[in-house]
């Protein structure tokens, strides 16, 4: 799939919450290894291919007449791999951020150093950006969208919105799906955010990413930010990378 053309841009929200400044930094994200080689097996039943092609199909017969809505928490904020026609902020009820999928042996963790990727789990509520596709070709756009995504049957959402109310689709974890269990401890879920290494790179880069994306479009979640400076505090005992390191 050819890289989504850049979404409109979007103002920060107005709120009253100061967004403290981040002491997880691209310097400390770097003092880990930049990628492995290791990488675990693809884990649960295979997928077949009629899945994508067929929950294509329903999302688009539920889906209302104002277009394809797609709710973004984490990485689809900044990488929406999706051609986008109008961003709005947005909070869903009922879900929040949560790393309740693990432990990962690929892409961003490995079988030496697993790691937690994170969903949206159920409870309390999330502040994130909802973007509607552009119209045009939403059936070949929302299929390549869910490939890219964990095969957990995405949700309809409720996201309250400046512009009103629209329902997107969100991808969710349920308790029913291979990959599910729930986020841990924080200080257990820092040790693995700070220490996971896979193929695709680091969790603490991942971390420092979505943190990055959620200060820049006015949007403070706690829960991250308590999370991200013990990631820092525990990089920062790591040593400095030499060229020599990243060579090896």
């Amino acid at each position: 799939m050819s890289p989504a053309p850049p979404a409109p841009m979007l103002q920060p929200a107005g709120q009253s919450t100061r967004i403290a400044p981040l002491r997880l930094t691209r310097a400390l994200v770097d003092r880990l290894p930049a990628r492995v080689d290791e990488e675990g097996p693809v884990m649960g039943d295979p997928i077949p291919d009629s899945y994508y092609s067929e929950m294509t199909a329903k999302l688009l017969a539920e889906a209302d007449p104002s277009g394809i809505w797609v709710f973004a928490s984490g990485s689809l904020i900044w990488n929406p791999r999706m051609p986008v026609a109008e961003r709005r902020h947005a909070r869903v009820h009922g879900w929040h951020r949560s790393f309740c999928l693990g432990p990962s042996r690929r892409n961003r963790g490995s079988p030496s150093h697993p790691g937690r990727m994170m969903s949206m789990d159920r409870g309390g509520s999330c502040h994130g950006i909802v973007q509607r596709m552009t119209p045009g070709n939403e059936a070949a756009d929302l299929e390549a969208l869910l490939r890219l995504e964990p095969p957990s049957p995405p949700s309809w959402v409720r996201c309250k919105t400046p512009g009103g109310v629209v329902r997107a689709i969100a991808f969710t974890a349920h308790p029913s799906y291979w990959g599910y269990s729930p986020e841990c401890g924080i200080d257990e879920l820092a040790d693995i955010l700070a220490s996971s290494v896979g193929t695709r790179g680091t969790m603490a880069e991942y971390l420092l990413n979505t943190c990055e994306h959620l200060a820049e479009a006015g949007i403070h979640d706690r829960h991250l930010w308590r999370l991200q400076a013990m990631v820092a505090e525990r990089l920062e005992h790591l040593p400095e990378r030499t060229d020599q390191d990243a060579a090896e």
